[in-house]
């Protein structure tokens, strides 16, 4: 049930707060006060879209929040599965546009739209004018079925769904066989050419850097020679720096004894000394093991022009290579094996196929069943609604394919006068007989589903008289097993509120605000008249409201 409605800066409203009651909560007003924007409102906080226009004028943020009282236990297991259990039987929906943009919250945790969605149709269900055109649908007349159907329909359509899987599964699996023969040999030619090349390459991992290494030391070898025989001839004994340093080491050594200070250059100059000596037998040793091979060197060059040309046809890596590989091979076996599989395939497309017909065959009937049962159920609802020996049926067809819910395409087929033959719900309806339809089927399907809060958005469209009468009624009753907010301009239904709530329009000297009353039983009279006689409530106009008023709480007394 729906405790608590707060909304801040939305379109005209600056900020209201409502408490709902259980029963039939009924809001009016005159036209253009913000009825539908405080459904709209709601709407917002269940996930519905938003857009800059909603804020109120001059402000840059709006707020929608929503208070839940949850004691169903179906209910209570469906918001724990979708990771949001209440909280002592309680559970508050928060929406709040920002910087424009829209973000969500369950007991002030953040909430992705798509799970805020899913919670909504638990708690919640709303039915605006537009609504009524979708049940002219045949997509949404089969969706009205299997809802209806839902205890007896659920185990045949989860078994469709699995046997829709494997018979997808299958399909594609057989598709993979389309090759003609001429095309599957090419195929395998080439495969067996590359499989071939990257198996005779036998490319090791790391071998190209070390091949990269000595090419270019390779490609050098002349430089690193001339270098070296510099660097050999520089720091040797035969005038180059091993022998000039080591005149300096005598020299400083013959008066070393005489100076610690001296001792300690003597010594500086032998490590000198013996530092270019190892450089300099290092640089002979290095001179005295090179070597150059020429059929090495074109060795290692051809050998990099094979790996480079394996890996510009099938990966920059050893990795990648190995991984082109492995799905050569795997292709090539398919590729081998492709008669004898694609006879499995075929047979195994054939099993999933005549399964999947067989599961549909058994849903179908069902779904027949429950499709009379339902058209019982609303011929009986429609005839509490003041149609006359109302005629439902539905016909069914087969669809061109099969779906994941059947192969099932129904139209619900209605006559509304005696007499008259049943034609399909869009030749025949009215908006009026559309409102009273969708009435009876949201009755219906609330009853099956057990949602707790029903709202209308003026479903009372295009009916009057005994009709708005009946429908008044119709609404009383289904309130006293949901909670039901009504935007009505029926004077017939507002008298049979629990709770009524009036919007107006007025103005705080900024600009105009939308401010919402709840009424007190007088207030609800006053109210009453206003609908029924205009903008003048006279003494007749208030007679008559009390008179309805008081027949009002009589039949709901007999309920």
């Amino acid at each position: 049930m729906l405790l608590n409605l707060h909304v801040k800066n939305m379109a005209l409203i600056k900020e209201i707060d409502i408490d709902f009651k259980n029963g039939l909560n009924v809001i009016t007003g005159e036209t253009g006060a913000g009825k539908s924007l405080l459904l709209g409102s709601v709407n917002l906080a269940l996930g519905g879209k938003f857009s800059k226009d909603m804020l109120r004028e001059g402000e840059d943020s709006a707020l929608v929040e929503l208070v839940f009282s949850v004691d169903d236990g179906n209910t209570l297991n469906g918001l724990k599965e979708l990771g949001y259990p209440a909280e002592d039987g309680e559970l508050i929906i928060t929406r709040k546009i920002s910087d424009g943009r829209a973000s969500a919250k369950i007991n002030g945790e953040a909430c992705p739209l798509s799970v805020l969605r899913s919670i909504a149709e638990i708690l919640i269900n709303v039915h605006g004018q537009r609504e009524n055109q979708t049940l002219l649908k045949a997509e949404n007349q089969l969706k009205l079925i299997d809802s209806y159907g839902k205890k007896e329909l659920g185990a045949y359509l989860e078994e469709v769904s699995g046997a829709y899987e494997e018979y997808k599964r299958a399909e594609g699996e057989l598709e993979k066989y389309s090759l003609d023969e001429e095309k599957r040999l090419r195929e395998l030619s080439m495969l067996e050419y590359e499989i071939n090349e990257i198996e005779t390459a036998a490319i090791s991992d790391g071998e190209e850097d070390e091949l990269e290494k000595k090419y270019r030391l390779m490609m050098n070898s002349r430089k690193i020679i001339d270098t070296l025989k510099d660097v050999y001839s520089r720091t040797g004994y035969d005038g180059g720096a091993g022998e000039f340093i080591g005149q300096a080491v005598r020299e400083i050594e013959a008066v070393s004894d005489l100076d610690e200070e001296l001792k300690s250059i003597a010594d500086a100059l032998s490590d000198v000394e013996a530092i270019l000596s190892d450089v300099n037998r290092q640089t002979a040793s290095y001179l005295d093991e090179f070597t150059f091979s020429e059929q090495e060197f074109n060795d290692i060059q051809t050998r990099l022009d094979t790996i480079r040309n394996i890996e510009s046809k099938y990966g920059s890596t050893v990795e990648k290579i190995n991984g082109y590989l492995e799905n050569a091979r795997e292709r090539m076996e398919f590729l081998q094996n492709y008669e004898a599989d694609r006879k499995n395939a075929e047979a195994a497309y054939g099993k999933a196929k005549e399964e999947l017909n067989k599961k549909c065959e058994e849903l179908s009937d069902k779904r027949k069943e429950c499709a009379k049962s339902l058209a019982k159920e609303l011929s009986k609802q429609l005839e509490e609604l003041n149609f006359q020996q109302a005629v439902i049926d539905s016909e069914f067809t087969r669809a061109q394919s099969y779906r994941r819910n059947g192969f099932d395409d129904v139209e619900i087929l209605i006559s509304t006068n005696p007499g008259e033959p049943v034609k399909p719900l869009a030749r025949i309806a009215s908006g009026g007989e559309l409102s009273r339809i969708m009435l009876a089927v949201k009755n219906i399907i609330a009853d099956e589903e057990n949602t707790g809060t029903l709202i209308f958005d003026e479903i009372d469209s295009g009916i009057s008289g005994r009709t708005a009468q009946k429908v008044s009624e119709k609404m009383a009753s289904i309130a006293r097993g949901h909670q039901i907010l009504c935007v009505t301009h029926l004077a017939q239904i507002a008298a049979m509120a629990d709770e009524h709530f009036v919007i107006e329009k007025n103005s705080d000297g900024g600009g105009t605000v939308t401010a919402v009353s709840k009424l007190d039983e007088e207030e609800k009279t006053d109210e009453l008249a206003r609908i029924l006689g205009g903008a003048k409530i006279t003494g007749a106009a208030r007679a008559n409201a009390k008179e309805m008023k008081e027949m009002a709480q009589e039949y709901k007394a007999r309920l």
